[in-house]
């Protein structure tokens, strides 16, 4: 099952994760990151990398069709993550309301 990029990545945008991914499969906004279910190579290297928790492995279908059509929708309108970024000035502040 592809990985999805979670609520939690909102208002942090931590790209840690990006320097894990071998195949270039991450696209952000200017308030989360998204990943490309179908470039997505399941390897899961991405997932300890995140400081906030923001990266699941998609296991229900039925439950994760919204979020891992969100992510497919935005990956494909936005440019691939090729590097690590600077998070937002407000990441530190929801990591801390996330309980990270």
């Amino acid at each position: 099952m592809p990985h999805v990029v979670t609520d939690n990545c909102r208002l942090c945008l931590f790209t840690d994760c990006v320097e894990h991914c071998p195949v270039q499969c991450f696209h952000a906004d200017g308030e989360r990151s998204y990943i490309d279910p179908d470039v997505c190579i399941d390897c899961g290297a991405c997932i300890p990398a995140c400081p906030v928790q923001a990266i699941h492995e998609a296991f229900e279908p039925d439950e994760e069709r919204e979020l891992l059509d969100l992510n497919k929708e935005r990956s494909r309108a936005l440019p691939v993550i090729l590097a690590k970024r600077s998070p937002l000035p407000s990441a530190a502040g929801r990591q801390a309301e996330l309980g990270f």
